[in-house]
């Protein structure tokens, strides 16, 4: 894979100290990612609205929320690449920008049509904002607190996912789900105004002290150490494939809710914010749990990981051989909490098994396969069961992926500690 991605000493540094400008730049950024995944989110908690105003049928409901995940698969990549040399800053304020913007081209759709290029317009600009702006974060604090930058970063995304649903949901069943979208639209348009005003470019760089070669242009790497070894082209085929059921539930949810348990759209939209609380706590807390884990054995990353595919396989077939009730919501509960279990350990994995220079590529390359084999396919594929099978049959299958995954991350076992090795080396 020929190709040079832009370098920094940061990746390898970066300040001695935590300031109070990185702590407000984190503040922003994380800001902006809630409403990312708001904005993203808004449309699962207004789908039975929209499908009894519209007469839609759970494929097309399903596209509407998976089309998103495309267009970030697709763009993810070649969108992280323009912004480092484009400009940072500029690209996550104008990301911002467009994303809100077609969130309000969603309030004011006025047929299906409209809304699917609204939604297709939102995953453009949300595309390449993980992996651009966690190296914003990342490039100007210690390299000691990467880990936790990154798991806390990572974890906002299902905090904004917990507010598009609820919020999204409470104002769907007061104001309409045009509402619902005009005020996460509104939010994120403010945000992104209040981005650039704050956080600047040259400031970025001077606490990040980026490198540049002779001729003042960026450093460079080759982009083939992307996928350089065999392990680390593993841990992107699993992630993908146990995002695969993290990406069906949180779309699904909310109608299941609505459907199976005669919930009104807001206290299904509220009780699936609920388990997607659950979920981003699981994340954070089994990414702990594999640091504190590995931490002199490396290779305990995949047994953990695992352990957490297998585990919520396990957990949400029991509770599809449920019926709706108490006992069916704790075990939903515990698969929504190992479900995105694996998201730290990869993204570990994958840094340990890629160069320090190409680490921002490297979690686009993990966003990229995250997306298209899970986050993607998982709610489009769930809507297409759903219309020949149900819904209720449809969630009883997701535990294939998960299961396909915990094979993938065994079949790693081979070559990890050998690869981590040459990696170091």
């Amino acid at each position: 894979m020929a190709g040079h991605i832009p370098q920094g000493r940061t990746s390898a540094g970066g300040p001695d100290k935590v300031t109070i400008y990185a702590s407000l730049v984190f503040a922003l950024s994380f800001g902006l990612l809630i409403s990312d995944y708001m904005a993203r989110q808004v449309l699962n908690a207004v789908f039975p609205l929209l499908k009894a105003e519209w007469s839609l049928t759970d494929s097309q409901l399903g596209l509407l929320s998976g089309v998103v995940a495309i267009m970030v698969g697709l763009l993810t990549f070649p969108l992280s690449l323009a912004a480092d040399r484009w400009g940072r800053v500029r690209s996550l304020t104008l990301m911002a920008i467009l994303w809100s913007l077609a969130t309000l081209l969603c309030a004011a759709a006025q047929s299906y049509e409209t809304m699917l290029i609204g939604r297709a317009l939102v995953g453009i600009g949300e595309a390449a904002y993980g992996s651009v702006g966690i190296a914003v974060v990342i490039s100007v604090f210690p390299s000691r607190l990467r880990a936790t930058l990154a798991a806390a970063f990572m974890a906002g995304g299902l905090f904004g996912q917990v507010l598009g649903v609820g919020i999204g949901g409470a104002v769907a069943a007061s104001f309409g789900w045009r509402s619902a979208f005009a005020v996460i639209g509104i939010a994120g348009l403010v945000l992104g105004l209040l981005y650039p005003i704050v956080v600047r470019e040259r400031r970025i760089r001077a606490l990040a002290g980026l490198a540049a070669d002779a001729d003042g242009k960026p450093a460079t790497a080759p982009l083939r150490e992307l996928v350089g070894n065999r392990s680390v082209r593993l841990a992107y085929l699993a992630s993908g494939l146990q995002l695969f059921a993290a990406g069906a539930l949180p779309a699904w949810l909310p109608s299941y809710f609505n459907r199976y348990y005669d919930l009104p759209v807001d206290r299904a939209g509220s009780l699936s914010a609920v388990l997607l609380l659950v979920c981003g706590t699981g994340m954070i807390l089994c990414g702990m749990l594999s640091d504190r884990v590995s931490k002199d054995r490396p290779e305990a990353k995949m047994s953990l990981s695992i352990a957490y595919t297998l585990g919520a396989a396990v957990c949400l077939a029991i509770a599809m051989q449920l019926p709706p009730g108490t006992a069916q919501l704790v075990m939903l509960g515990a698969a929504m909490f190992l479900v995105a279990g694996t998201v730290g350990p990869v993204g570990a994995m994958v840094a340990n098994l890629t160069p320090l220079a190409i680490h921002g590529s490297a979690f686009a390359t993990l966003t990229l396969a995250n997306n298209l084999l899970g986050l993607a396919p998982g709610p489009i594929l769930t809507g297409r069961l759903a219309d020949g099978i149900g819904l209720e049959n449809a969630f009883s299958l997701l535990p294939v992926p998960c299961l396909l995954a915990a094979l993938t991350f065994a079949a790693m076992r081979r070559s990890y500690l050998s690869d981590l090795q040459a990696t170091s080396s």
